[in-house]
């Protein structure tokens, strides 16, 4: 399949990494796949750029101040400038139902602010702010790692990329490690990690349980559904699949 122009708008920076399996394939198929983050401290940004580097990704920030998100028209202008400039064939972002369940501070304000910048982006919106870039209308949209997804995608063949770049994460692992041994019980870590408690910094911890939980997830979407794949993506498209005959 023919590459694509790919742009995931994401909040935090894990995203890249969570649906890094289509945006590297998109790569490999001789596509462009691009990346814009609205929070992202500046110690963790150099530890997405270089997950981003080996998925192939090409990183942007729109420096978002954490707690300030709003939805005023200097943050939509942020997110039509990155929709202009890059002018994607596909838009992957953060699945609205998920986000209005999610407890990290600003997904809520973010989809909206998100949403609105696709829609505007296409319209003549900002023109006089940024004049040398035309409007760009988005024919496909897809929502990452949804509640109901209807869209799997096989990363099998890039799986060790996806791995490869998480581990880099350095800080969003330290951060899980002492989540999930504050979440689960010593035993239930013990199930899920054989030898966790052997394990002695919170990356480490933090990397272990992201293994196994992302193996389960995966395989779960590729695998476990009467699926054919051995790892998946799931994706919610945005709208009805239009196409010219049926596919099987």
């Amino acid at each position: 399949m023919e590459g694509q122009k790919v742009l995931l708008l994401g909040v935090y920076g894990m995203e890249v990494v969570e649906c890094g399996g289509a945006l590297a394939k998109n790569v490999k198929s001789g596509g462009e796949s691009f990346a814009s983050i609205m929070l992202s401290s500046e110690k963790s940004q150099p530890q997405v750029n270089k997950a981003a580097e080996v998925l192939g990704v090409k990183m942007h920030y729109t420096n978002f101040k954490s707690g300030y998100v709003d939805v005023s028209v200097e943050a939509k202008e942020k997110i039509v400038r990155v929709v202009r400039e890059v002018k994607p064939d596909i838009i992957i972002t953060q699945d609205p139902e998920h986000s209005f369940h999610d407890l990290d501070p600003d997904r809520r304000q973010a989809m909206i602010t998100i949403l609105e910048g696709i829609a505007l982006a296409g319209r003549d919106f900002a023109l006089d702010k940024m004049p040398e870039l035309e409007p760009h209308s988005i024919p496909t949209i897809y929502y990452m790692t949804p509640h109901s997804p209807n869209t799997v995608v096989d990363v099998s063949d890039v799986w060790n990329l996806k791995q490869e770049a998480m581990g880099v994460l350095e800080s969003q692992m330290e951060f899980s490690g002492r989540h999930f041994e504050h979440a689960l019980t010593d035993e239930n870590l013990e199930h899920l990690v054989p030898g966790f408690s052997s394990l002695t910094s919170d990356y480490e911890k933090g990397r272990a349980v992201h293994k196994a939980l992302d193996q389960a997830v995966h395989v779960y979407h590729g695998l476990a559904t009467h699926g054919h794949y051995a790892f998946a993506e799931a994706f919610k498209r945005e709208g009805n699949f239009h196409l010219q005959e049926l596919i099987k």
